[in-house]
């Protein structure tokens, strides 16, 4: 099928003798929390606030506009790449965390597809303007800026200063 040849159509058995991981029963493991229990939990492991990871990239975003300053004449290239990923990242959360967006399912679905529309227009017209923005524009250094921001928001999860002591209710 699909041109795969040496394909068996027997792939998810197993043969006797050998460890089948979805036959462990891990029901044992679950736990049922009480109300109290969910909310020392939530207390225990906060979590991010979007505003936090907009304002890590931002800072980060500085950082490398200063270093790429530093070490050649790119600094505002890598400064406009960072601004091209903050300023509509904090649109975006800005928009998530009104009220509106969480009185139910369909309208948080409805407010993220349109915030999200929204921030990857705001950051295409950006790209698109930053010719006019930024004098001797250099793509790669405003390329390099606009990725190393996107990514910082991993640094965010380690270094989050809420990060539990154990992991016991």
């Amino acid at each position: 099928m699909f041109g795969l040849t040496g394909v068996s159509k027997k792939t998810t058995e197993f043969l006797e003798g050998h460890y089948d991981p979805w036959q462990e029963d891990s029901e044992e493991d679950f736990v049922t929390l009480n109300a109290a229990q969910a909310q020392a939990l939530r207390e225990q492991q906060p979590g991010l606030s979007a505003f936090q990871v907009v304002a890590l990239q931002a800072l980060c975003g500085l950082v490398f506009a200063a270093i790429a300053g530093l070490v050649s004449t790119r600094g505002w290239s890598v400064a406009y790449g960072a601004f091209a990923v903050v300023l509509p990242n904090a649109l975006l959360a800005r928009g998530m965390t009104r009220k509106p967006t969480s009185i139910n399912v369909l309208s948080a679905v409805a407010a993220l597809l349109v915030w999200e529309l929204v921030k990857v227009a705001l950051t295409l017209a950006m790209l698109f303007g930053a010719p006019w923005v930024v004098k001797n524009l250099s793509w790669p250094a405003l390329l390099v800026g606009l990725v190393l921001t996107m990514k910082v928001h991993w640094l965010a999860l380690v270094f989050n200063p809420k990060r539990p002591v154990s992991n016991q209710v």
